[in-house]
């Protein structure tokens, strides 16, 4: 059974809560970011992006962009913008984009839970990532991004939603991408205590987005019980920061590959061999409708692809995956793709773009053909994870993106 907890948010006071909510760190470059901050001196960019205030020419992880964090962070609490709630509560976090809806508890959850796999992954991670958010997090001794996590929904929680989520919110704006973002405090005692006792009764949560996230504050969590003789198990540092939505509301958007070179084939080749494992179609649509389908932009038409029988195992929770397919019969034995995690001849983009951009990145030139594939679903995720499996690299897109600096956790 899992813990939430929760905690003392550090928040901006009201009237900042737009300005100072941000992008996360890892949707865009930092050029990008510093374009953001030339125009808001008070974005949370500055926090945890925070090389936008230093040379360009700066290393990303130079101890200066870590301790410039640090001083962002100290300067928005001492200049009173950002202000420690009294009492430790839950948050209500509300996102709109277009037509769809999703509302989150933010709590902070167990590094315990964690390592026990009772909060359960579906990606690998990398030391280095891993490393670089355990740095921020020390040395801003705080949770500054959220970990994005999903569970089985609990219709008893519906009530106590729905009843703060009439009140008055305490922050609601729309960012620049459009998407409305509204905040709620759950203060209530009774409602603090009836949504940690429901959510105990949860056998598991799952990472969606934030899996390096999530392993830094547990690293974070296990170094500092191992150097404080008096831990007792309840110190702040043993959870970390988490928005939780029900997987009725999540909404994943496809991942898409663009590929610089055909390798030594020409295109007519490529299409023959692509022929002994795929069905093939001219004039398909950019999108796929459906799983098992996909979409290929080449010499500026788009080609239909569905695989053909006996070229994976319909069963296996992750062979049987479009990505893994994909990877598999195509990517890998045509293209000579091994490792897409490694090669710098792929590149993957995020269904948001939409695929009038993949059309742009290949007639460009800078890329030779692209993929466009069909969502993975958030049941297919969570069968990865309860299989103790873990997914293709640049499997899910999730959308709308967390802001940052709406909710601090301090340490």
């Amino acid at each position: 059974m899992v813990t939430v907890r929760p905690f003392k948010g550090l928040r901006p006071v009201k009237e900042l809560a737009e300005k100072i909510a941000s992008p996360p760190y890892d949707v865009l470059d930092s050029d990008e970011a510093r374009k953001i901050v030339a125009g808001n001196p008070l974005s949370f960019l500055r926090v945890v992006k925070p090389e936008v205030d230093l040379d360009p020419s700066i290393d990303l992880y130079d101890p200066e962009v870590y301790s410039t964090g640090a001083k962002n962070l100290k300067r928005l609490m001492e200049e009173g913008r950002m202000v420690q709630d009294g009492k430790p509560m839950f948050y209500l976090y509300r996102q709109v984009m277009g037509d769809h809806s999703q509302v989150g508890l933010v709590a902070t959850v167990s590094a315990e839970d964690y390592e026990k796999n009772l909060i359960k992954k579906h990606e690998f991670t990398r030391k280095a990532k891993e490393e670089d958010r355990v740095r921020h997090i020390e040395a801003q001794n705080a949770q500054c991004g959220p970990v994005f996590l999903t569970y089985h929904d609990v219709p008893e929680f519906d009530s106590i939603q729905k009843k703060v989520c009439k009140g008055e919110p305490e922050y609601d704006f729309t960012s620049p991408d459009g998407i409305r973002h509204t905040f709620w405090l759950v203060d209530d005692d009774v409602d603090i205590r009836t949504i940690r006792e429901l959510f105990g009764g949860i056998d598991a949560l799952y990472v969606a987005d934030g899996h390096h996230r999530s392993a830094a504050g547990t690293i974070v969590a296990q170094r500092r019980r191992k150097n404080n003789p008096n831990h007792t198990g309840n110190e702040e540092y043993n959870f970390f920061l988490a928005v939780i939505f029900p997987k009725s509301q999540m909404k994943i958007l496809a991942y898409n590959r663009v590929v610089s070179d055909l390798g030594d084939l020409s295109s007519a080749d490529f299409l023959s061999e692509i022929g002994t494992r795929f069905h093939l179609a001219e004039n398909a649509s950019p999108a796929p409708v459906k799983r098992l389908n996909y979409s290929m932009y080449l010499d500026g038409k788009w080609y239909g692809l569905s695989p053909k029988e006996g070229t994976y195992p319909p069963d296996h929770p992750v062979k049987s995956l479009d990505a893994s397919i994909l990877q598999e019969n195509l990517l890998g034995p045509i293209l000579g793709i091994e490792d897409p995690r490694t090669s710098d001849r792929i590149n993957f983009i995020g269904g948001i773009r939409g695929t009038d951009y993949l059309e742009e990145l290949v007639d460009s030139g800078k890329y030779r053909v692209a993929f466009s594939l069909y969502p993975t679903s958030i049941d297919q995720l969570m069968t990865v994870a309860d299989s103790g499996n873990v997914m293709p690299p640049k499997s899910t897109w999730f959308e709308p993106k967390l802001r940052s600096g709406l909710v601090v956790h301090l340490l």
